[in-house]
This record gives structure tokens, C-alpha cells and sequence, in this order.
């Protein structure tokens, strides 16, 4: 089966009525974990933009804090699987301002954890790799966020 483009999708979406739209969001907030997010997140930030972040935030914090640093094996796929979470979180929320904010709190966590410490390239790289994509956001945004973020950048880059 050949999956339709969205154009068509939307052209057939048109058609339906209000009650017929709702039944069929709710089946696909079912299929999964990141539709259910995704909806749940744009019915809440209309009312309250910053609990998308803060919620982002606390998962972050607690992955940390459940992180196995005990080898160099391990530390690594704990970043590894947070910095998943962390780009999962991202594709659901497309304010650039917020996109650096959340990976910012990345970096700093791994710095505060110590995963910087255990001088594997692995971890090296991605925190690199990490810093280097909050630089090219940071060029999108006002030139005031601008400032404010290059500040926080230079920290964590020292």
C-alpha cells in the first residue's frame, strides 16, 4: 500500500465533521507513546507554554539521576539514551527559544553529573555535537535571547 501524500490526507480530513475529526485524533493518540505527548502538548502550551519545558526538565533530571556512571561502557549509554529522550522531546515542541533552553539543561546536567569527566570520545563528541546545535539555534532567535544564550553557551564550553 502506497501511503498518500499530505495533501491528500488534508484534503480528506476536510470532509469529516467535528465529532468524526475528534474519533479519530483519539485512535491516533492509541498507536503511541509520542502522538499521545505530541497532543497532549499542543492542547496544554496554548494555556501554558513553559510546562512543556518544565516537564521536559524533571525526565531529564530523573534519567540523570538513575544514570550508571560506573564504567565508561555504561556512562555512555546513559548519555546516549537521554540525549534520545532529549531529541524526541525537541521534535514535539518547535519554539527555537525553548529547543535551546532544553538542550542547554542537557549540557549542563552532564557537566553537573560528571559524565565529562570520564574523558571518553563517545561522550565527548555528543556533548560537542550538542553545543555545536544549540549554536546554529541560537542564530535564529532575537538578537536579546542571542546575547543572553551566547552567555550561558560560553560557560558550558569552558
Amino acid at each position: 500500500m502506497q501511503i498518500p501524500s499530505l495533501a491528500v490526507i488534508k484534503k480528506e480530513l476536510s470532509y469529516l465533521d467535528k465529532s468524526e475529526l475528534t474519533n479519530l485524533i483519539l485512535e491516533l493518540s492509541k498507536f503511541s507513546r509520542d502522538n499521545k505527548g505530541f497532543l497532549f502538548f499542543k492542547l496544554v502550551e496554548r494555556d501554558q507554554p513553559e510546562l512543556f519545558a518544565e516537564m521536559v526538565k524533571e525526565e531529564l533530571d530523573l534519567a540523570f539521576m538513575d544514570a550508571n556512571l560506573k564504567n565508561y561502557h555504561l556512562a555512555k549509554r546513559a548519555a546516549q539514551s537521554i540525549r534520545r529522550k532529549l531529541n524526541k522531546s525537541l521534535k514535539l515542541n518547535k519554539n527555537k527559544e525553548v529547543q535551546v533552553e532544553l538542550i542547554l539543561h542537557f549540557c549542563r546536567q552532564m557537566k553537573q553529573y560528571g559524565f565529562l569527566g570520564l574523558r571518553h570520545p563517545v561522550i565527548d563528541n555528543l556533548y560537542k555535537g550538542q553545543l555545536g546545535k544549540i549554536e546554529k539555534l541560537i542564530e535564529k532567535l532575537h538578537e536579546d535571547l542571542q546575547y543572553d544564550f551566547r552567555v550561558q553557551l560560553e560557560k558550558l564550553m569552558h
